[in-house]
Order: structure tokens, then C-alpha cells, then sequence
């Protein structure tokens, strides 16, 4: 088992998606989809500035991975299975607008459909090649936890992800979060940043995320 952790730029309830009782990642992070397994956790701790509030040193959200899947079986998954992480950016359910399958997959191409992203996400999001699901997770959102002080190696500001470096603590977390009584796929909170696509803001939340995917792919490191 491995333990992911980063930090998130942008939670708008896309990248992670906790919506219908299945936590995904399939867009973002690109390095980590590429390079988790099932039986990984994969942990994400909060920004400093996000609309005036600190949530550094804060857990948004703690997944364990208990699927993964290239994006085009994703996509075809989630067409049989999962309709609504498909997105629908005029649903009245903000979950609809945001949902993270956002690419169909025909002859061998990849097409965007109407989201969160734009085109000059596309050449990261594809580069993840995966999609990470899980059916065992908590999701805090905008009221992300503290995460306590003997577990602080783990908390990843900045670009980038850890995982080599949390092996000596990993076991003792996941005992510590999984003792908590938290509910399992559970949404204690809801996302910290809500997009109005009519506005400049789901313009803006994309090209954090895209500028924060290519410092990944540029680092292509772990810690």
C-alpha cells in the first residue's frame, strides 16, 4: 500500500468528483493517476488561500483505490453505470455540472465535452491516461479536518505529490483515519469553491488546475 498525498488547488467538486457514492479522479494530477494501484490511498490536503480561507494543513477529502481504469473504460463506465458523473453543465444539480467524465472517447479520439476544462487542459487530463475510483472514502470539503501534528510529513503544499516519503507513517494514518468513525462515502462538507459557468470563474478554475498539472508533469517526481 501506498499513500498518496497533495495538495489541491481548486476543490469545485470536479477533481476529486465525491458525488454518488463513488469518489473519482480522472482528471488533475496526472503523475498520480498514472502511478497508483488499487489498495493506494490517495490524500488531499487543502490550499492557503482559497477565497480568504486557510486550508493548509487541512484534509479535503482521503480515498482508498479500489478501481482503476483507463479514461476510455471510464467513459464507457460511467455511460452504463455512473450517467451522472457525465456533466451536464445547465443541470439544476451542481453535481451534474460538475461531473468528471468529460471526455468520450470514438475511433480512437478523444473529445472534450462541455465542463470545467477547457482545450488547454486536454494535454494533461489525457496524459493521466487513468481513472482512479473508489468506494471507500471520506469527503470533508469545506470543512476540511485538521490533520493532527504527528502526521504533518504528509501535508504537501505547493506542486508535486509525496508518497515515498509518508512510508514510514502511512499504516499509522490510515489506522488513525479509519478510527475516527467517519462514515464511509460520506460527504461531510460540500466543495470549497462552487463554479457559476456563466461566469469567469470556471474559466479561472481551469487554468489553475491546467497550470498545476503541467508543474506536475514538469517535476515528474516524487517525494
Amino acid at each position: 500500500m501506498r499513500l498518496f498525498s497533495y495538495c489541491i488547488p481548486i476543490d469545485d467538486g470536479a477533481a476529486p468528483n465525491p458525488f454518488f457514492e463513488v469518489c473519482t479522479l480522472n482528471i488533475c494530477k496526472p503523475v498520480i493517476r498514472r502511478t497508483a494501484n488499487v489498495g493506494d490511498w490517495v490524500v488531499g490536503v487543502g490550499s492557503k488561500n482559497v477565497k480568504g480561507k486557510d486550508y493548509s494543513g487541512q484534509m479535503v477529502y482521503a480515498m482508498k483505490v479500489t478501481q482503476k481504469m483507463t479514461m476510455e473504460a471510464y467513459n464507457r463506465y460511467c455511460t452504463n453505470n455512473l450517467p451522472e458523473k457525465i456533466p451536464d453543465i445547465n443541470h439544476v444539480d451542481y453535481s451534474r455540472r460538475v461531473g468528471d467524465s468529460i471526455y468520450s472517447f470514438q475511433n480512437n479520439k478523444s473529445t472534450l465535452l462541455p465542463s470545467v476544462h477547457n482545450m488547454d487542459n486536454v494535454g494533461t487530463d489525457i496524459g493521466g491516461k487513468f481513472a482512479l475510483l473508489s468506494n471507500h472514502f471520506y469527503y470533508f470539503g469545506n470543512n476540511a479536518i485538521k490533520i493532527p501534528t504527528n502526521f504533518k510529513g504528509i501535508i504537501k503544499q505547493g506542486q508535486g505529490h509525496k508518497s515515498n516519503a509518508n512510508d514510514s507513517i502511512k499504516e499509522e494514518f490510515v489506522f488513525w483515519l479509519e478510527s475516527q468513525n467517519f462514515t464511509l462515502n460520506h460527504l461531510y462538507g460540500e466543495p470549497q469553491i462552487k463554479i457559476e459557468f456563466h461566469k469567469n470563474d470556471g474559466i479561472y478554475c481551469a487554468n489553475v488546475r491546467c497550470e498545476s498539472a503541467k508543474e506536475d508533469e514538469e517535476l515528474e517526481y516524487e517525494k
